[in-house]
């Protein structure tokens, strides 16, 4: 929003009376005011109190010295209203200590969305190259970049916006150019909000600007094995080792819930034993860097077993990268007779964790602090899948009780 130069702004002229220096003059100062917030600093002028000027902001009289200061002072103003012109012109918003460091010539410089978002770009494809993310991902952060960069362009007629810039009006406006326009609203909404957490945490901005914008979802069956069809990929004969590598790790985050990127981070130093007198892997989740220890069991050590000695830098799995691994995953699947409704993603074995500690008795909060959640409500997720897997397997036997039903009819 554009704001009104007449009502939001203005230059004072004062004096500092409180510290008079030992020839008796006194500082001159600038205040600037723009909506209600003020920021002063001193003009390197100096004066007698009783030469000043109170009502007109400037030194009386027409000697030499008043004519001289006062000309200081023309010079300040006159520099802080083009300073000013500036700034709306090219940010659409100025504050009154941006338009004082403006003038003292301090780095002003302020974090921009897309400029942001393009650095984590650079980032997120490094790691990318690396294998520690998948392609479908950093392809849908490039097209959220786009349609963010449209969106500004449409709304704002300007290639980018400060973080300052980045409100709740900005988030909803956002949201129904999105349904307008694609007709989709989570897929592409959810990368920006990735982007203003992470501004939050580096501090660029101290409000959550989705703090009150609530983002609805569909709650459906995340992919995931079941105890059979983990039974079969134990029992499967790789091709070769590479295949063998992908089941391997597939299995263990079954049983350890990691995400691909932290399977592979893995060390050796993750590995402690705790008070129980059992091996933990104690590590903080790539994704969002919480806490997530999880109890190694035997079919876990026995994986880890298979590969020592055959890993560099004491990581506990050979390199590999994602986008492979989910192709593996395709072909073993195939193999065991496990063809799914839907592709197969190494994910699955984090949700495969999940649905079997869930159903196995262990306490969500068990299961949240293991997983690495952030809170309980996405851990409960996989307990309304279990509740529906035992819906829709009663389901299959309500007709052979039917006979049952009749019989009470009668009764």
């Amino acid at each position: 929003m554009k704001q009104n130069r007449k009502s939001t702004f203005k230059v004072l002229f004062y004096l500092k009376k409180n510290a008079p220096k030992k020839n008796g003059k006194v500082a001159i100062m600038c205040r600037i005011t723009i909506d209600g917030k003020q920021a002063q600093f001193s003009t390197k002028q100096e004066v007698l109190p009783d030469k000043w000027d109170l009502k007109f902001g400037r030194v009386s009289g027409k000697a030499d010295e008043a004519l001289k200061i006062n000309l200081k002072l023309d010079e300040v103003r006159t520099r802080l209203q083009s300073l000013y012109d500036e700034l709306i012109k090219h940010d659409n918003f100025v504050t009154a200590d941006k338009l004082k460091n403006t003038f003292l010539g301090f780095d002003v410089t302020e974090e921009t969305l897309l400029s942001f978002y393009k650095k984590f770009l650079e980032d997120f494809t490094k790691m990318y190259e690396k294998g520690t993310r998948a392609l479908s991902t950093l392809k849908s952060y490039r097209l959220v970049y786009n349609h963010l960069r449209n969106f500004i362009s449409y709304k704002y007629k300007r290639k980018d916006i400060t973080f300052r810039e980045l409100t709740e009006e900005f988030i909803n406006d956002f949201d129904y150019y999105l349904r307008i326009n694609i007709g989709i609203v989570l897929t592409y909404i959810l990368p920006l909000k990735k982007m203003t957490s992470m501004a939050v945490d580096q501090e660029l901005i101290y409000k959550d600007p989705f703090r009150n914008f609530h983002i609805t979802m569909q709650e459906t069956d995340r992919g995931y094995l079941v105890r059979e069809e983990i039974e079969k990929l134990i029992a499967y004969e790789p091709k070769n080792k590479r295949i063998e590598l992908t089941r391997d790790m597939f299995v263990f985050s079954c049983f350890t819930g990691f995400a691909f990127v932290d399977v592979q981070q893995l060390k050796k130093t993750h590995i402690q034993t705790f008070f129980d007198g059992n091996m933990w892997i104690i590590k903080r989740r790539q994704k969002t860097n919480t806490a997530s220890n999880v109890r190694l069991l035997e079919v876990a050590q026995n994986i880890i077993k298979k590969y020592e000695g055959l890993t560099k830098d004491d990581y506990l799995f050979p390199r590999i990268c994602n986008a492979t691994c989910n192709t593996h995953l395709k072909t073993i699947m195939a193999d065991c007779g496990s063809v799914k409704h839907k592709p197969i993603s190494f994910h699955w074995a984090r949700h495969t964790f999940g649905i079997l500690f869930v159903t196995e008795g262990i306490p969500l909060e068990s299961v949240s602090k293991m997983m690495g959640h952030k809170d309980l409500h996405t851990t409960q997720i996989y307990a309304k899948i279990t509740n529906n897997k035992i819906s829709k397997d009663v389901d299959l036997i309500v007709q052979k009780f039917d006979q049952f039903a009749q019989m009470t009819q009668q009764v």
